[in-house]
């Protein structure tokens, strides 16, 4: 018999309940690789009961506990840690409402309580909504934002990891124009510090890292923006400086195809939407969110609430079966 201890415990996250996320949790469980393993749903039991009836699941049952402790794992039983959070008639599906932000808010903060205390061993988020999380008092700009507060964590970045294309960001939730202003080289190495430390950690090996340019062509020598002479080019020297395989700053407009075509294993990104766009063209439901530089493992779907089609059983679950898979290896 396996030494218990030994195996991760993976505390996912149920996420916004008006949204997709009770969903996509109860289907993920019925893949074999995902029941197999220590899993337990921090969130509302009677939320999860209603999307266990919705999707007429037969092979597994749900077991309401109130410690990790009272947990009992099975393919036959999926844990979920009652945090008794919304009330039946504050549950409005499909729509964005106060109530189901402060859920999502509160089933993260006991997840982070639980992996700072050691009691699970990594967490897998299912989605929140921003507008939700705002109207609950909670004005976060997301789930990075809520993790990296809550553990005390300044250096922190989004990794979006698919098999096809893997992307790291040097800023996320900023204005365009707050993100080419404020750039940095210190902040492009430690991203690029991240994107090393995290993807050697998933490849087993050092990572070929390729850092994009912000401008067109890469400024073409200052003529479109001398952002990458003043900022990113001394970064990647740095870089270079301390062993990392890194090059760039490559064209924006060629980098990603490159990073396809198995030229480069991650590439980091100056901005948001710089690599959201290639990865979810690429991975909309296979990508996965990690949060790398907290104290404690974090994956995620790399998908919204898609509150258009809630509570009607026509989620994707591919996704969080993806991060909760990713997570065990990580937790492994």
């Amino acid at each position: 018999m396996p030494d218990n201890k030994k195996i991760p415990v993976i505390g996912i996250t149920m996420g916004d309940p008006s949204g997709i996320g009770p969903e996509i949790i109860l289907k993920s469980f019925e893949n074999d690789e995902i029941s197999k393993r220590r899993i337990v749903v921090l969130g509302d039991y009677h939320v999860m009961q209603a999307a266990h009836d919705l999707l007429k699941i037969k092979s597994f049952r749900l077991n309401s506990v109130k410690s990790i402790s009272e947990c009992s794992f099975s393919r036959e039983i999926l844990n979920i840690f009652n945090l008794d959070i919304i009330g039946r008639d504050q549950l409005v599906q499909g729509k964005v409402n106060a109530a189901s932000g402060a859920a999502a808010f509160e089933c993260l903060k006991k997840a982070i309580e639980l992996a700072k205390n050691h009691e699970i061993d990594a967490i897998a988020t299912a989605p929140l909504n921003k507008e939700a999380l705002h109207m609950a008092g909670h004005k976060y700009a997301g789930h990075t934002e809520i993790l990296a507060d809550l553990t005390s964590t300044e250096d922190y970045a989004m990794l979006l990891y698919d098999k096809k294309l893997s992307v790291i960001h040097v800023s996320t939730h900023i204005s365009l124009l707050e993100a080419v202003t404020g750039l940095r080289r210190e902040r492009i190495e430690k991203v690029t510090e991240l994107a090393e430390q995290s993807m050697r950690r998933l490849l087993g090996k050092s990572p070929r890292i390729a850092v994009s340019g912000l401008n067109p062509h890469s400024g073409e020598n200052g003529l479109f923006g001398d952002e990458e002479i003043r900022e990113i080019m001394p970064a990647i020297k740095n870089m270079k400086s301390k062993g990392i395989n890194v090059e760039g700053p490559v064209p924006p407009d060629t980098v990603f195809l490159k990073a396809v075509n198995g030229m480069y294993d991650v590439v980091v990104a100056m901005y948001h939407d710089q690599g959201h766009i290639p990865l979810k063209l690429l991975g909309f439901n296979t990508g996965v969110n990690i949060t790398v530089g907290l104290p404690f493992i974090r994956t995620s779907v790399d998908h919204g609430t898609a509150f258009e089609i809630a509570w009607k059983g026509k989620a994707s679950e591919e996704s969080m079966t993806e991060a909760v898979k990713l997570a065990v290896k990580l937790a492994l």
